[in-house]
């Protein structure tokens, strides 16, 4: 808790008293009941924010909406009203320095002819409030209008992509086998069974060979969120759905949450593969979370018995295990986690730890695929990461 708080909790609190800076105290008069009422609004701004992040993860899916919806909410208009203020810093300073008055100090006695007087500068009160006003509401519309369209974005359908991928080893008579990926659900507090219903729609409706689901479908227990996740069972293809964990797995109760997929008849591949279609080798490796509950990827035992002749699919969370699937021959990693990067610009930030950020990509002799994903995390907002559903068409070099 104590990490929580230096990692997330400061920051937090500092992007408070920024806002409370310039949105409150910049804008109003001294002693006045507007700046006693901003201040105000500030902390419990926060407070419900620190609620979300906190109190949610403590109560059942029904009961931590209420926290969670307007403090997210919340978070994203945090974080793009500090970015929209700190870029408007430099106009700013610039119109306040133009927004002063001069006024000429009277000459002193004894003084020569033409003595040069001396200039005191004095601030015009007014102008510099109507500027800091101006500035506030700027960038309030500006961060609010962000923010909504991100929402349109994260809680709409999700994007259908369609992938072609050529693998050098896939048999002419696979040529045209479709995977349909899809990562990052985030069954919780703020997505459930509904959208658990769109995104089983969605796939089968496209008539794929193979559904692979690459982790992070939950933010909860099987007990809070079973029922959300119960429609996986109508999944249709023709050679089955599978699953690998993703980090928020270890964080929910993997076990029981592997029993209950293979309950629904989604099939978790851990440290495991198989041979698809005849020809096509799929493999699936826990995600590297895993290793801090003794449940961590084993590429040996997942490679073990496999058809080199045959090309290798290895489904795993996270993009940075691409450089062990490379080493193990792995043709072609589908994974998801990034979430696209969400919210720009996070997508810059992303490749500081992970290889690929979305879409296709090469490591070595190995492709990666990257799922921007279909859910969310935290905010329920996404600004240039729409969620997608990705249909992987394999295609043969001959």
């Amino acid at each position: 808790m104590v990490i929580f708080f230096l990692l997330l909790g400061v920051p937090v609190a500092l992007g408070h008293l920024y806002l409370w800076r310039r949105l409150v105290v910049d804008t109003t008069r001294p002693g006045t009941l507007g700046r006693r009422i901003g201040a105000v609004a500030v902390v419990a701004a926060f407070l419900v924010l620190m609620a979300a992040l906190v109190v949610t993860r403590q109560l059942p899916p029904e009961a931590g909406k209420f926290f969670a919806w307007p403090g997210f909410v919340w978070l994203a208009l945090l974080f793009y009203l500090v970015i929209g203020l700190g870029i408007a810093e430099i106009p700013r300073r610039v119109l306040l320095r133009r927004a002063t008055a001069t006024t000429a100090a009277p000459v002193a006695a004894g003084a020569g002819p033409d003595p040069v007087e001396p200039v005191e500068v004095v601030p015009d009160p007014s102008r510099r409030l109507f500027i800091a006003r101006s500035v506030a509401i700027g960038t309030g519309i500006a961060a609010g209008g962000v923010v909504g369209y991100g929402m349109t974005q994260a809680l709409g359908d999700p994007k259908l992509l369609s992938v072609p991928v050529t693998l050098d080893k896939l048999q002419p008579s696979l040529s045209g086998f479709r995977i349909a990926v899809v990562s990052d659900i985030h069954l919780g507090p703020l997505l459930g069974r509904s959208h658990t219903e769109r995104i089983v729609r969605m796939i089968n409706e496209q008539e794929a060979d193979l559904v692979a689901i690459v982790g992070d479908l939950v933010d909860g227990t099987v007990d809070e969120l079973g029922e959300a996740a119960a429609p996986l069972r109508d999944l249709v293809s023709r050679h089955g759905s599978f699953f690998v964990t993703g980090n928020h797995e270890y964080f929910s109760g993997h076990e029981p949450w592997l029993a209950e997929l293979e309950r629904l008849g989604v099939n978790p591949l851990r440290n495991e593969g198989l041979t698809v279609a005849g020809g096509i080798e799929l493999v699936g490796v826990n995600d590297v979370t895993g290793k801090a509950y003794e449940d961590g990827p084993d590429y040996d035992r997942a490679f073990a018995g496999r058809d080199r002749n045959n090309p290798v699919v290895l489904l795993a969370h996270q993009p940075v295990q691409v450089s062990d699937a490379s080493s193990h021959g792995a043709d072609l990693q589908l994974s998801g986690h990034t979430h696209g990067g969400q919210m720009v610009p996070f997508n810059l930030v992303v490749p500081v730890q992970q290889p690929g950020v979305a879409g296709l990509s090469k490591v070595d002799d190995t492709w990666l695929y990257v799922s921007r994903g279909a859910g969310f995390w935290g905010p329920p907002v996404r600004v240039g990461a729409p969620p997608d559903i990705s249909m992987i068409e394999l295609r043969s070099a001959g």
